[in-house]
């Protein structure tokens, strides 16, 4: 039965978020069933722990995806001088057919970055190569190196170079309103500008230190 949590959230809990579970036998799923019916008000069965897994590896890949694809909007209507963030309001005024994500540094947490490529890795066991998921990683991966770009690009407008200046990051966690780090492209991008010589400094209500060389 694979973890549902979003983290930061209080609206989705453990008992009402629907749980997927999957037995090895019916006699499995029967005791899993038993277990699970006390703290949890929705169970969703399906035929194997395998299914199970590939529930989660596909809510996980269906994330990273359309991130991915928000973020090469971005970069396309960058090219074509285009407002992002106006043509997605724009588009999820459509009442169906339309699920709205938007572009950001990359992705973040123990879940999305990792769990596509667990699969994608699987797949290649058997031959199949699992290209949406394999664009998603490349195009969510290279993010700190836009938004680094976007900023010396500021900066040189103002007649300043990176090297020297100083940067404020905010926000390091992940994801807003929660203390974890892990994967966050947020230090990517200052690793990044600390290469170029720039001085970092951050502010994260939620992370009052940080362990990383050169930043305070």
């Amino acid at each position: 039965s694979p973890e549902r949590v979003d983290p930061g959230r209080t609206d989705w809990t453990t008992r009402n978020t629907p749980k997927v579970m999957g037995g090895v036998t019916p006699a499995c799923s029967a005791a899993a069933t038993a277990f699970y019916r006390a703290a949890i008000t929705t169970l969703v069965p399906v035929s194997s722990p395998e299914a199970a897994e590939m529930v989660k590896l596909f809510e996980n890949t269906f994330r990273s995806v359309n991130i991915g694809l928000a973020n090469e909007l971005l970069l396309m209507c960058d090219k074509l001088g285009l407002d992002a963030w106006e043509i997605l309001d724009a588009a999820a005024t459509k009442p169906f057919g339309f699920m709205k994500f938007t572009p950001g540094p990359g992705l973040g947490g123990h879940c999305i970055p990792i769990d596509p490529l667990y699969l994608s890795w699987k797949l290649r066991t058997v031959q199949y190569n699992a290209r949406f998921i394999e664009l998603a990683s490349e195009i969510n991966t290279a993010m700190p190196r836009y938004w680094v770009q976007k900023i010396q690009d500021a900066l040189n407008d103002q007649g300043r170079a990176v090297k020297g200046s100083t940067v404020l990051i905010l926000g390091v966690a992940y994801k807003r309103d929660v203390r974890d780090l892990r994967e966050s492209p947020a230090l990517d991008i200052i690793a990044l500008l600390q290469q170029k010589g720039a001085d970092v400094i951050y502010h994260d209500p939620h992370i009052p230190t940080l362990d990383h060389d050169g930043i305070r």
